[in-house]
């Protein structure tokens, strides 16, 4: 049996520039820009708290609890995915906002100038505030849509259609104000 142990002199020369290589390498990936987590957060460190206010319905229609379901969707997605512990108010970051669009429009015309499905839009207006960083504040609109067939009403499928509409807003929210994207 041959023994495979012995590694010519050039392999050796080879492997330790390899592994000069890599740690010249690394420390350019690992600081990357800014701070950054595992979690996705662009959080600023001497960031503690956060205080999501309640959400009112600033539009007619949708149902009355939407606020309120918004308000908590946002407050748990920052707590399970960032380590800032929540404050009825006055926290580092504040978000608070409105729902200023819940409509349902025609969508995927079909051959016959009809709908072949309807569309529920929902759009919040969030106004961000970061204490830390004034630079990092916003007042943005989101809004999220999700379809429905055009031979059912809105209220056989509103049900259904609010969670993921919900779960794309509190996405976008925190990707904008946490992420920074």
């Amino acid at each position: 049996m041959k023994n495979n142990s012995h590694v010519p002199a050039s392999g050796r020369r080879a492997g330790w520039k390899v592994w000069a290589l890599v740690l010249l390498v690394c420390p350019v990936f690992m600081s990357g820009c800014g701070v950054y987590s595992f979690t996705g957060t662009n959080l600023s460190p001497d960031i503690k708290t956060f205080s999501v206010l309640n959400f009112t319905m600033g539009t007619a229609g949708g149902p009355s609890d939407l606020p309120q379901r918004l308000t908590e969707d946002l407050k748990e997605y920052f707590q399970r995915n960032t380590s800032l512990v929540s404050q009825p108010g006055g926290g580092d970051l504040v978000l608070e906002g409105s729902i200023t669009g819940y409509d349902v429009t025609p969508a995927a015309p079909t051959a016959n100038d009809q709908a072949g499905l309807n569309r529920l839009n929902v759009t919040v207006q969030v106004r961000y505030t970061n204490a830390k960083d004034e630079t990092k504040n916003f007042d943005q609109s989101f809004t999220y849509y999700a379809d429905f067939p055009q031979d059912q009403t809105l209220n056989q499928n509103e049900a259904r259609l609010l969670p993921t509409i919900r779960e794309n807003l509190v996405q976008q929210i925190f990707n904008k104000s946490a992420a920074d994207w």
